[in-house]
């Protein structure tokens, strides 16, 4: 796969920017997949406290969307690393 995205990519000098572009891809996709599974880990268990003692809910939820608001800076953070090497490539030179 890596070398027909580079065969696809590439022209002259343009393999690094072929590769940035597929890891851009794989990236955003890998940070995606692991935020979805931390936000649905999260959720879930604050559903189950609050299913066991309805009288913490409150609190719960709070702590849920503290938590899924440091799961989701993680994906942003992937974002603008993803962002830096499309557009301002510290490979290029």
């Amino acid at each position: 796969m890596v070398a027909f995205a580079t065969l696809a990519f590439a022209g002259e000098g343009e393999t690094v920017k072929a590769y940035s572009a597929l890891a851009v891809g794989i990236v955003l996709g890998l940070a995606a997949l692991g935020g979805a599974i931390g936000m649905g880990n999260t959720a879930s268990s604050a559903i189950s406290g609050t299913a066991r003692n309805p009288g913490l809910g409150g609190k719960l939820v709070t702590t849920m969307f503290i938590a899924l608001a440091m799961i989701e800076a993680q994906v942003i953070y992937a974002l603008v690393i993803s962002l830096i090497l499309l557009y301002k490539n510290p490979f290029l030179g």
